[in-house]
């Protein structure tokens, strides 16, 4: 008797980016009651807004953002596919729950737990691994197209920027959310529900 498929997720996410921590909760949640596998990418805010005219505060979160990201593409490329869901994690677990600021520290802390090399940081600080890093933000984008952020999330292979939710569901009802993503994925020609944010991410 042959097996149901999986349903597959794949999740391009910026480890800075509270909204895709966000999501990334919920999706944890759906795999605890929906039978998925999810696939982890990174995409970068920083390779996204390259080029635009930002407001100071924002670039300079950008330029910050490269080292993490830069970090998990390293420790992917030497270490593996099965290294970036734990180590983003622990960074994220810092940055956005922990409210951390001290983001080498923040690395640091992150490598030591997964049990990485302490030097996959001075990689990171270096553009070692930037093909990779672009190649990966771009297939998410190719994806879904230029005028979205992260997370971008593909359901079986179409992709959304989102959902964006906050707090993150937990059990059933981020099960229901996880349906209702797939449903309109596999409605020819549905490209969009959106509706103004009210409130900031609800780390709980």
């Amino acid at each position: 008797m042959s097996e149901t498929p999986r349903d597959v997720a794949d999740f391009w996410f910026d480890p800075m980016c509270p909204w895709a921590w966000m999501t990334s909760r919920w999706i944890g949640e759906v795999e605890k009651v929906r039978d998925i596998s999810v696939r982890w990418h990174v995409m970068s805010l920083a390779v996204l807004n390259e080029g635009r005219d930002l407001p100071e505060d924002y670039r300079t979160l950008l330029d910050q953002a490269w080292t993490p990201v830069r970090l998990v593409v390293a420790a992917q490329q030497e270490h593996g596919d099965d290294v970036v869901k734990p180590l983003y994690d622990a960074i994220g677990t810092r940055i956005h729950p922990g409210g951390r600021k001290d983001y080498e520290a923040v690395l640091a802390e992150a490598l030591a737990e997964v049990g990485l090399p302490a030097a996959l940081l001075d990689t990171a600080r270096t553009e070692r691994y930037d093909a990779e890093l672009r190649a990966s933000h771009r297939e998410g984008i190719d994806k879904v197209g230029e005028d979205v952020g992260t997370p971008v999330v593909a359901f079986d292979d179409v992709a959304f920027f989102g959902p964006v939710v906050t707090p993150a569901p937990k059990g059933e009802a981020a099960g229901r959310l996880w349906d209702g993503c797939v449903l309109v994925a596999s409605t020819p020609g549905f490209f969009e529900l959106k509706r103004t944010r009210t409130q900031g991410p609800v780390f709980d």
